[in-house]
């Protein structure tokens, strides 16, 4: 069953900086949170890049003091470094500051807890019934924890990822790599990562500031960073989000590949270098299904679905007893050995060895893969409960065809696939439509984008 959060989605909490997440929202999200640990948790705090962060950042630090908890201050760190550490190094809980691949006037809280994956959806129910019955634990001025700087959390992200990579053998081939930081905390560490395995890295957008581009990294935001790996005759590009916890890779060709099949590129290599992991990827409902079933489970992997966000990959890999890998179709891939998190600067490490270790161009790795015609769009959804109710009218609709409804509503049948759901970051209707046949999934685009608009304005 799905619990209903009225605060958190996908990925946290998620806001406009100055409307709907002011100084006043961080201060009373950040008291709730604390308030849900014990007094005297340790608690990590690190943020994204994001220029809007300074009105809320230090309100965060301050309030979560307030209400009980030591509070020690990573500063800009990309998100799976905040989770490594918080897993490694003792800490209680997390929590970061980013709205991920979100525009740059958002901003954004996810918590995360001691064992360094983010919080399940019971305990973000139990933060927002403390944020909204103004259930704060205030603590006496005596027992209020001074905040301290953590400057260590770069550092052992940078070691944890090296310690899981053949770096006598990059520094061997020094592979030619383009990082493309977002203007963002992937700037810090993903170059940093990649020169000491021993390749060589030019840098674009890795200056913290203005992003120059989306931080969502599409086909059409790295146009520039694309013709820049062609230019300059890098082995491959990767690209981040906000919080560096995407990895987008361009290959040697300039072409910017979709993160799922990307994933699959890492993941067949994964099956090869950790034989002793099951032989089993935890994927995202997003992902491709026919992608899945002529790659993956055609050559024996097992593949299970869950709901979009990464928490409930990373659960259900724990539950599972173990995989391969998890990972989404927007470029978040998992590694399990290093974490069970989304980790773009260990996917940077993991492609660099790919390549060389195999002796293969990302070209060619890219055109190796079968692909099917994989559409992505998006309709505005001026409210989130109209677009379940969008869900189960597709649902009445094609009830003839196979269909997932974990999230949102698959529909799968020998010709074409698509899922539509509500997204849970973001006011916006997601469609994606996958077929063998171009022109099919052209077609059923079009019509389906045209439906859901009709039944958003009709339910």
């Amino acid at each position: 069953m799905q619990l209903s959060r009225k605060l958190f989605g996908t990925d946290g909490v998620r806001g406009i900086v100055n409307q709907t997440f002011n100084p006043e929202f961080a201060v009373r999200l950040a008291m709730a949170v604390a308030t849900y640990f014990p007094p005297g948790s340790r608690v990590l705090v690190g943020k994204d890049g994001r220029i809007g962060n300074a009105a809320v950042y230090d309100a965060v630090l301050s309030a979560l003091a307030a209400c009980g908890s030591k509070v020690y201050d990573a500063g800009y760190a990309p998100t799976p470094a905040i989770q490594v550490a918080v897993r490694d190094l003792g800490f209680d809980y997390g929590v970061v500051i980013t709205a991920s691949h979100n525009p740059p006037e958002w901003t954004g809280l996810k918590v995360v807890l001691s064992d360094g994956i983010e919080a399940p959806p019971e305990v973000e129910l139990a933060i927002e019934k403390n944020f909204f019955e103004n259930r704060f634990r205030y603590m006496p001025w005596y027992n209020i924890r001074s905040i301290q700087r953590y400057p260590l959390v770069l550092d052992h992200y940078v070691e944890s990822v090296k310690e899981h990579i053949d770096a006598n053998m990059i520094a061997k081939h020094k592979p030619k790599i383009v990082v493309d930081g977002a203007n963002s905390v992937g700037g810090i560490t993903t170059p940093r990562i990649l020169k000491e395995l021993g390749a060589k890295v030019l840098t674009v957008n890795c200056d913290i500031g203005y992003p120059y581009r989306e931080y969502e990294p599409t086909p059409t935001s790295l146009t520039d960073t694309a013709k820049i790996v062609t230019a300059v005759g890098a082995d491959f590009g990767v690209a981040h989000d906000g919080d560096a916890d995407r990895a987008i890779f361009i290959d040697n060709r300039g072409r910017v590949i979709p993160g799922d099949i990307s994933a699959i590129i890492l993941a067949s290599y994964v099956v090869e270098k950790n034989p002793e992991l099951p032989k089993r990827i935890v994927t995202a409902i997003s992902t491709s299904h026919f992608l899945m079933e002529r790659n993956a489970k055609s050559k024996g992997i097992d593949v299970v679905w869950t709901r979009v966000g990464f928490i409930n990959i990373a659960r259900k890999i724990l539950e599972l007893g173990g995989a391969i890998a998890g990972f989404e179709d927007n470029g978040g891939f998992g590694y399990p050995p290093h974490q069970l998190a989304r980790d773009g600067g260990m996917s940077a490490a993991l492609m660099a060895e790919l390549i060389v270790k195999k002796k293969q161009d990302l070209a060619s790795l890219y055109e190796s893969i079968e692909k099917p015609t994989i559409l992505r769009s998006k309709v505005p959804l001026p409210d989130r409960e109209k677009g379940f109710r969008v869900v189960e009218e597709l649902k009445n609709r094609y009830s003839h065809a196979k269909i997932i409804d974990i999230d949102g509503v698959k529909v799968i049948t020998s010709e074409y696939a698509f899922l539509v759901r509500p997204s849970g970051t973001e006011p916006i209707m997601r469609i994606m439509v996958e077929s063998w046949n171009a022109k099919t999934a052209e077609d059923v685009m079009n019509a389906l984008k045209s439906e859901v608009e009709k039944l958003i304005m009709s339910t």
